[in-house]
């Protein structure tokens, strides 16, 4: 009863944070917003100036719904890798996911300009680019599943992975060395991430797909607890491993893949989160863990999109930079001070 009282706090504590930072998210930026006005825009009352409005609408609540699922989605796949493969270090792109996303896109970026003209700026547009990611993760995915039938152990799934990350960051590399400077500038800022370029439209569109994802991985939560003991014990319990494997599998890649073919690559926040939620509730058990990272993935993001706007600038960092400046110290803080992983 006391660690259930506990956590309920703690969850508590958590969901109004998270309220916190997505209001001043929405407030801060190159123009400064009160909270007052905030609300006010939000609940449809005239604010303070009538171009606030549009900016709260239009602008900055997508940004800040996108970080919220950007954030949330990616802690929750690595949370999924890191359980299936019992590897602290896997994360949510460990199966190459990002790399075939990375590989679509550079394939449309720095291989337009051979068709030339009109159909060269159609293909650089931004919904080929996605169409382009999504296609790129999707192929990496289904040979995945198909060599996850084809083996039995699991770190085999993981090496097979990371060679496909291999194989295609080598073909972006030879795209790269016949690309001219403009289309390698464009492939290296979407390669910066970027969560303040969706419409309402695009933002539907994602949340559709993160959804699915996410009942997945609320389905599988019996499933990972089971994993935590190994395989072997797992069968003996009756556990469909490779069933539940590929279902694991399935829900990663519907997060990850579509997060990284509208967002672009964000960095450190599949790897970090995870850890730092089990070293904060020291438990590992997922019907905990699960509701914990999604919660700490949407308040970071929340946290270092709001740095990276530069607030009263009218320049904004890359998200990437921000998201490892900020996580990496405070992971490292966090393990020397625990001494030990909560796994």
């Amino acid at each position: 009863m006391p660690y259930t009282k506990t956590y309920r706090l703690s969850f508590i504590i958590l969901i109004l944070v998270l309220l916190l930072c997505f209001c001043i998210n929405i407030s801060l930026g190159s123009v400064l917003i009160p909270f007052k006005d905030i609300f006010n825009g939000l609940i449809g009352q005239p604010t303070e100036h009538t171009s606030w409005q549009h900016i709260i609408h239009e602008y900055r609540l997508p940004k800040a719904f996108t970080a919220i699922i950007v954030g949330s989605g990616l802690g929750i796949s690595g949370l999924l890798m890191q359980t299936l493969f019992r590897n602290p270090l896997a994360g949510p792109f460990v199966l190459g996911i990002t790399s075939g996303s990375s590989l679509g896109v550079a394939l449309v970026i720095m291989g337009a300009s051979i068709f030339g003209g009109t159909l060269a700026g159609i293909l650089t547009s931004k919904w080929s680019i996605v169409i382009a990611a999504s296609l790129g993760s999707f192929i990496v995915l289904l040979v995945v599943l198909i060599m996850s039938n084809k083996v039995r152990d699991t770190m085999a799934i993981l090496i097979i992975g990371l060679m496909f990350g291999s194989i295609t960051t080598a073909t972006v590399s030879v795209l790269s060395f016949f690309s001219s400077a403009e289309e390698l500038q464009q492939y290296i800022f979407w390669g910066f991430g970027s969560i303040g370029n969706l419409t309402w439209h695009e933002l539907f569109i994602l949340f559709l797909i993160y959804a699915i994802g996410i009942v997945l991985s609320l389905v599988s939560i019996k499933t990972l607890n089971t994993l935590l003991l190994g395989e072997n014990y797992a069968k003996s319990l009756g556990l469909n491993v490779k069933a539940s494997r590929l279902l694991i599998i399935v829900a990663t890649s519907l997060l990850a893949g579509t997060i990284t073919a509208f967002a672009g690559p964000i960095v450190f926040i599949g790897l970090a989160i995870p850890h730092m939620t089990r070293q904060i509730f020291n438990t590992s058990n997922h019907k905990i863990l699960l509701p914990a990272v999604f919660l700490f993935g949407a308040i970071i993001m929340l946290i270092c999109d709001t740095i990276a706007q530069l607030p009263s600038s009218d320049l904004t960092l890359p998200i990437n930079a921000i998201t490892s400046l900020i996580g990496a110290p405070v992971i490292i803080w966090l393990l020397v001070r625990k001494r030990k992983m909560i796994f």
